[in-house]
Formats: C-alpha cells, structure tokens, sequence
C-alpha cells in the first residue's frame, strides 16, 4: 500500500485532487489509518484513477464521472460519450461563431463599414406543405442539430422534396422561452405523410403582409437584419408583428461554399394597426 503522498507521486496526481476525488466519492482510500489518519491506497486503485483522469480530460464533471463508471462495463457508457461528444462539438460550433463575429467586426472597422443597410419589403407570401420538427433547445446554435435530424430522417423514410426547396425556420414565442429557444425547422414537401416521432407534416399559414428583407453573405448577418427591422418598425407605426419571423435559406452552405453568397430571407408577418377616426 502507499501513503497518499507516495500515491500522488506515482499516478502524477496531486494530493489536492486525490482529497476532492475522495470526498466526492469517486475514489475513497483504501486504507485510513485508524491511529494515524494516512490514507491507504493500493496499486489496484491505479487504473480507477486513470480512468477518472481520463473522463476528466474529456470534460465531464465530477457528477458525470461517478455516472459514468458505474455503467463503465456496459454499453450504457457509449451513450455518455456520444452525448459528452455532441455537448463539445456545440461548444466548438459556438466559439466558432463567436470567433467569425470577431472576424467580422474587425474587418467592419477596418473598412468602416460597421453599419450594415437593409431594405424591408411587404408582400404576401402563400401557405405551403411542410415536413418539421419543432423543439426547445438551449440556444439558437443548436439549430444546426435540428437540421441534422430532420435531413436524416427525410434520408430515412426516403421523403420526396419539392423541387427547388428551401429550408423553412420558424421562431415560435418570438424564440426565446424560459426553457430555452423554441425553433420549429422545416421543408417543403410535395405531399403530406404520416406524423411520426415529433416529426410533423402540416401546411403553413398564408400571410397578407410579410416583412421581408434579404440577408447576403455568412449566417452571422442576420443579427444586423433583426436590428434594421426594429427601425424599420419604429419609422412604420402603423404596422404590429403579427406572429413569429422565420428564416428561408435560398442559398446555403449546402449549396455553395463561398459564405459571402449565401442568400437568407427574414420575414415577420406584420398588420396593419386599426386607428379610430373621429
């Protein structure tokens, strides 16, 4: 056995971290001294601590650890690191946003050009038959997942398209709810099927009056578009939102790899405000 100073110069583990694992429970000493108070470790307690360690790295709390050595001998531990894996590359996804916004307002003020004009337009726009799938997700970079399982399930149950289709993004409760963001993502369809496992088939509402502006280049445009919107309003009293804004990617990174040609729509259904006249 090795006093827990000798154990920590062994696995390269302080002390420090050997105490926090054993009051969380994830690696308690073999050993205490009832005399002395040293606490006992054993070379068979090596791997454990490894495995902690390397759980660790990966970036699971203390918590998920203990979670995941419980089921470290089944396949119930795929499931954690599928998960862990899905949470990093989120994380990865939104420190790349983040990154390219940076980007974006460096090259702005290099070329003074912080200030970005959009034009709005009002016009009517149809009904049309979807396929969607609506959640609450943590944010709005988790849109990019919904996508992933609305094109694998189209994949899946080999769902005809619409010809020249466009992705469909809809912000319900103007997206933003306690829970989280409340994003519905969609398709165009040439026909309805069968609902199946949250995935819906359903036919949008036409809108009299939409307001429309056109977005050009990368994703992290948009942000702007909202804004000139809100101007927009504020210099068109006369109009009210009317329900939710929604997204149409006419062009995206599907289809074209230069992100300074993607084209994207924003539009909010508005009306117009009934004023009384004397």
């Amino acid at each position: 056995m090795f006093r827990i100073g000798a154990f920590s110069k062994l696995t390269r583990v302080s002390v420090r971290m050997l105490r926090y694992y054993d009051n969380a429970g994830l690696l308690t000493p073999a050993v205490i001294d009832k005399f002395t108070g040293y606490r006992m470790y054993t070379t068979d307690q090596i791997p454990v601590l490894q495995k902690i360690c390397l759980l660790r790295d990966m970036g699971f709390n203390v918590t998920e650890i203990g979670a995941v050595m419980e089921c470290w001998e089944s396949s119930g531990v795929t499931e954690y690191l599928e998960d862990k894996k899905r949470q990093l590359l989120d994380s990865i996804r939104l420190e790349q946003q983040r990154i390219r916004k940076i980007e974006i307002a460096m090259r702005d003020f290099k070329e003074s050009t912080i200030e970005t004009h959009y034009n709005v337009t009002i016009k009517s726009v149809p009904g049309c038959k979807i396929l969607s799938l609506r959640k609450t997700v943590a944010d709005y970079y988790c849109e990019g997942r919904l996508w992933e399982q609305l094109y694998a399930f189209v994949r899946e149950e080999q769902i005809k398209l619409s010809p020249g289709t466009n992705n469909l993004a809809i912000y319900h409760n103007g997206g933003t709810t306690e829970d989280g963001v409340d994003i519905e993502v969609g398709v165009m369809v040439e026909r309805e099927g069968a609902d199946k496992g949250g995935f819906c088939y359903r036919e949008t509402e036409p809108v009299e009056d939409m307001a429309c502006i056109m977005v050009y280049g990368p994703y992290e445009n948009i942000g702007l578009s909202y804004h000139a919107f809100a101007c927009w309003m504020e210099e068109h009293r006369q109009y009210e939102i009317a329900g939710p804004s929604r997204q149409i990617c006419h062009i995206g990174s599907w289809d074209e790899s230069d992100s300074q040609k993607f084209l994207t729509e924003v539009q909010t259904p508005v009306r117009r405000i009934l004023t009384l006249t004397p």
